[in-house]
């Protein structure tokens, strides 16, 4: 009877959008109607469309909306042109809705609009020709319907303080920045919040996805949290395509939380590699790691769905979205990785100035190392902290100067023998 159910919802769906799209003035018909709902329990509106996982002629519908923009004007803005901002707006503008790149230099600006290329990040890939570079604030905000963050996290105060006064009121931000500021200890959520308004709605993207795999058209899965669900399915919406997959989530706190800790786990993964520990050492550090990561996360309140590999609970007729560990798989043993490199040349013997002198590219779990425990100090009250999260405790302390990376990791393997998850509640 659940399945017959399910069946007729889709079918229902299906003929009320098909008839809304025959009736004059059609034009606020959603475009991506015809995508899987990515939220728990999410059941569209009348002119949002398709329940997903009907067959046949839907599956058809489906391939055919997949790339298609949407009809009503949309203009997104994605502020900072670095690596993963180009990354975003080329998922954008790939849909064909125009896309602002802001960034510092009117000359990068030129740059890009006459090569279709950055002239530092990337320099290879070649930008879609709707991505529009400006160094003119005032201009790259004028019309936006949207708002793309792609600052790194230590930049974003001070960033947002220069523009606050041209973003449009209401218009929602998505932030797709890591980590912990290391001024007030807050997540993106409480900078945006308190640098922008709560008038607005906020999303936060995180998943498994480099940069250039993304540029490159590598198939890619992400999630993108909200406390505003709806939002959250319509920027998937917006930016779903055939190699480009977008799950929702209600758990902005288990997103940010994972966001952030996986750098730092990836930090001592490539620490492991470069002091030539093998690859039982640096497995069986990444898996403690997470669980460091689940246990911060369901003291702040996160869904240990969320930060074990769930994006979100799902009713039993939508597919499980593993998106959780996989940021932190992608990025303690992928080779794009910065944090990993980071670790890599720690372990090889450089320090951290050093490391950071030659980058052009900014490592977030450098900071967010020392800013994470700042605030597990602050906010997690308890017995031994220390003993509760080692490898995050241990790495701050090692880009601290305060122990050598192999003192710290030799200090991991001889850590007292207990119940693997001893403070678990069954």
């Amino acid at each position: 009877m659940r399945n017959v159910s399910f069946a007729f919802r889709n079918g229902l769906f299906l003929l009320m959008t098909f008839m809304c799209t025959m009736m004059d003035g059609a034009s606020h018909v959603d475009a991506f109607s015809f995508l899987p709902a990515r939220g728990s329990n999410y059941i569209p509106s009348l002119s949002c469309g398709v329940v997903g996982g009907g067959t046949g002629s839907s599956n058809a519908l489906l391939s055919m909306k997949a790339n298609s923009p949407p009809p009503y004007p949309v203009r997104v803005t994605v502020m900072g042109g670095g690596n993963f901002g180009l990354a975003l707006a080329t998922v954008v503008a790939k849909k064909g809705v125009p896309t602002t790149l802001l960034v510092r230099s009117e000359d990068v600006a030129a740059q890009i609009n006459e090569n279709h290329c950055h002239p530092r990040y990337m320099t290879d890939i070649s930008l879609p020709h709707t991505v529009r570079a400006t160094s003119d604030i005032e201009s790259a905000f004028a019309d936006a319907t949207y708002i793309i963050h792609a600052v790194p996290v230590q930049y974003t105060r001070e960033f947002l303080q220069t523009v606050k006064d041209y973003i449009p009121a209401n218009v929602p931000v998505l932030s797709a920045s890591k980590g912990i500021e290391t001024s007030s200890l807050g997540f993106m959520a409480d900078i945006l919040k308190e640098c922008l308004g709560e008038d607005r709605s906020y999303a936060f993207l995180s998943g498994p996805s480099f940069a250039r795999e993304i540029c490159e058209g590598v198939a890619t899965a992400v999630v993108i949290a909200s406390d505003d669900l709806m939002l959250a399915d319509d920027l998937a919406d917006l930016m779903a395509s055939e190699d480009f997959a977008v799950f929702t989530s209600r758990d902005v706190i288990g997103v940010e939380v994972g966001g952030a800790v996986k750098n730092v786990i990836a930090i001592a993964a490539g620490m492991c590699e470069g002091l030539g520990l093998g690859t039982n050492a640096m497995s069986g550090l990444v898996t403690r790691g997470c669980g460091e990561m689940r246990r911060l996360g369901i003291y702040l309140g996160a869904r240990p769905s969320t930060i074990s590999g769930l994006s979100d609970q799902t009713d039993d007729m939508m597919p499980t979205k593993c998106l959780g560990v996989g940021d932190t798989f992608g990025t303690c043993f992928g080779p794009l990785s910065r944090n990993r490199r980071f670790g890599y040349r720690l372990g090889k013997g450089e320090t951290p100035e050093e490391i950071r002198a030659s980058m052009t590219e900014v490592a977030e779990g450098v900071d967010t190392s020392i800013a994470l425990v700042k605030m597990i100090k602050k906010r997690c009250k308890g017995y031994r902290l220390d003993l509760k999260y080692p490898i995050l405790f241990g790495v701050a302390d090692i880009i601290e100067g305060k122990m050598k990376p192999l003192e710290g990791l030799k200090g991991l393997m001889n850590f007292p023998t207990r119940m693997e998850n001893y403070d678990e509640r069954y």
